[in-house]
């Protein structure tokens, strides 16, 4: 009895001890690019308190100050308020010389165990050559009457401008702006025209990064990647794309009082961009093409099998043929299986995996060729071919499936009266075979006496009023959503909550996982873009103080009014402030549903 409750305590301690090693996270932050000089933050967090952090390697970095904080807040889960605690340790570093550095997993001691973070990689960008000789930041000299195309620009770059045909490449669309980006606005990217393109996803919660281009340092944000393949030889121009791009700009004040110096005064600013077109020069590819090449360029490889090398006659096999590879993999033709005669053939079933990269697209292409054998002896399934140019090499290169050899033994059906019953390996509905005639249906049927006609009774007249009658009710309803729809302003100040409540969604995801600035930055446009349908005003003319005087003149209270100017003045100092307390943006969160509720009462349209 006593061994069996040692074993049971040892059981529970060593559950116990891998349940709590699970809970516990510890992760490395910091930005994923500096400049030489410049100050950032290295952030090690864990859930739990730990002891003895040990980073071993700051190559690259002069650490300038440390400190440790420790954070606890009430999140609702589920209907119950749990505290959330965080223990953070933050290193205040300066990149001291240009390059790539990977700071190693740093190491901790929590409870028994010891845990490691993450890698951080990091990229120094060199100084600012206007910065240098100037000693002056980007946006100095600049006013809210215009922005510089030097300081704000949208770049079109091709991974290369001489291909073959049908041969990819990676084009990206790229802004870079020395300003505090706000929004974009009718965008319009090139049509592509002469091009097939695969878009290429990227991650919805990208940041903008700071980049080197020519000298001066930008932040840079990618808007658009795709995978194009010219359909010809010659030269093909990719046109010129348009974008609307609202950013933050300095504005110049006279001092009024020791307040004014304190904060800088920033107006929203609209300024139309134009990408550069670019020219692709397409080489046919070379002649000595093989009679089995469809046009696949890349790199492949492919393998084939059969379902059974034994079946019974009117039983159905499948030959299956993969190819891997990287490449146009979506555009290219399946490889020709020739069955022997008297096997009904049919479609093929195509599954097609394909992953879009910066890269290129990789991925397979399976084809599944069903066929059924109609009489008993020994076949032969020829191997089948597929070429494909090799760009690499500059060579066409070809590959074969097996050649499979098919025994059929006489089934049982398909010779006598019985028809011969199969299903397919792609899950079809059964298929009857050899049963061309069918016998007339003399069961079942309804036949109507003679003189007797359905014109002038009731349900004849109906059939015509019903419908005329729905016309008029879809009608009159087609017409009022069609007029309301074209009140441009009305379809804004309807949808303006529905907005807002999306974006303090995204808000509330970034409130829980702590990221401060961007929490901020998130509520900020939630509340401008709000505002802006509400009153039907664009974005780039809503200053604090025509808010207030609009919002005045809907007869909006003084206090909530006052409301949302506290919220945005919150959400700036904070961009400048980043150090606040989480307790403060809870309270900004609610603060800023709990006023967009009571304007929603407020403003009926």
């Amino acid at each position: 009895m006593m061994r069996k409750l040692f074993f049971l305590f040892v059981l529970l301690l060593i559950g116990s001890s891998i349940t709590s090693a699970q809970d516990v996270t510890f992760k490395a932050t910091a930005p994923s690019s500096v400049v030489v000089g410049q100050q950032f933050r290295l952030t090690y967090t864990s859930n739990k308190s730990g002891k003895d952090l040990r980073v071993t390697d700051l190559t690259g970095f002069d650490v300038l100050m440390d400190i440790s904080n420790e954070d606890h807040r009430s999140v609702n889960n589920n209907g119950k308020w749990v505290t959330e605690s965080t223990y953070s340790t933050i290193y205040t570093l300066m990149a001291n010389k240009e390059g790539t550095f990977t700071i190693p997993p740093a190491t901790i001691k929590i409870g028994n165990s010891e845990y490691k973070s993450n890698p951080v990689t990091i990229k120094v960008l060199p100084k600012d050559k206007e910065s240098e000789a100037s000693g002056q930041q980007s946006q100095s000299g600049n006013s809210s009457s215009g922005v510089s195309n030097e300081n704000l620009f949208i770049r079109m770059h091709v991974s290369k401008n001489s291909v073959y045909e049908n041969e990819g490449f990676l084009v990206t669309f790229k802004l870079y702006s020395r300003y505090d980006v706000r929004t974009f606005e009718n965008i319009k990217f090139p049509e592509f025209e002469g091009f097939v393109s695969q878009d290429i996803e990227l991650p919805q919660n990208r940041q903008m990064e700071q980049e080197n281009f020519q000298g001066r340092n930008y932040l840079a944000f990618v808007l658009k990647q795709a995978i194009l393949y010219p359909q010809h030889s010659g030269t093909i121009t990719i046109g010129s794309g348009k974008y609307d791009v609202v950013v933050q700009v300095r504005t110049q004040q006279q001092i009024q009082s020791i307040f004014d110096s304190f904060l800088d005064t920033y107006a929203p600013v609209k300024k139309s961009l134009t990408s550069a077109p670019a020219t692709i020069t397409v080489k046919p590819l070379p002649s000595g093409k093989p009679a089995s090449f469809n046009g696949a360029l890349g790199e492949y490889s492919m393998k084939s099998s059969i379902s059974s090398n034994n079946v019974k006659a009117n039983e159905a096999i499948t030959v299956k043929v993969t190819i891997s590879g990287n490449g146009n993999i979506k555009l290219i033709s399946n490889p020709e299986i020739v069955f022997p005669k008297d096997f009904d053939i049919y479609d093929p079933k195509v599954d097609v995996n394909t992953k879009v990269a910066s890269a290129g697209v990789s991925g397979s292409k399976t084809i599944e060729y069903v066929a059924v054998p109609r009489f008993a002896g020994d076949f032969e399934i020829p191997r089948a071919e597929f070429s494909y140019f090799d760009i690499k090499s500059g060579t066409y290169k070809t590959l074969y499936t097996n050649e499979f050899k098919l025994h059929v033994e006489p089934g049982t059906g398909g010779t006598g009266t019985e028809p011969a019953v199969f299903k397919a390996s792609n899950k079809e509905d059964l298929k009857l075979v050899g049963q061309d005639i069918r016998y007339i249906k003399t069961t079942g049927v309804n036949y109507t006496p003679k003189g007797e006609s359905f014109f002038g009774q009731a349900g004849f007249w109906l059939s015509y009023i019903i419908p005329a009658l729905l016309f008029i009710v879809f009608f009159i309803i087609y017409r009022k959503q069609a007029a309301e729809n074209a009140n441009i302003a009305l379809v804004r100040t309807k949808k303006a909550n529905k907005v807002a409540s999306k974006r303090l969604k995204v808000a509330g995801k970034l409130l829980k996982e702590n990221k401060k600035e961007e929490f901020y930055d998130e509520v900020l446009r939630a509340v401008w873009g709000y505002l802006s349908d509400k009153l039907n005003i664009p974005v780039a003319s809503l200053t604090k103080d025509n808010v207030e005087m609009e919002l005045g003149k809907y007869g909006v209270d003084e206090a909530l009014v006052q409301q949302f100017i506290d919220i945005l003045n919150t959400c700036e100092f904070a961009r400048y402030a980043p150090a606040q307390d989480s307790s403060g943006m809870d309270k900004l969160y609610g603060d800023t549903v709990q006023a967009i509720d009571k304007m929603e009462n407020t403003i009926k349209k």
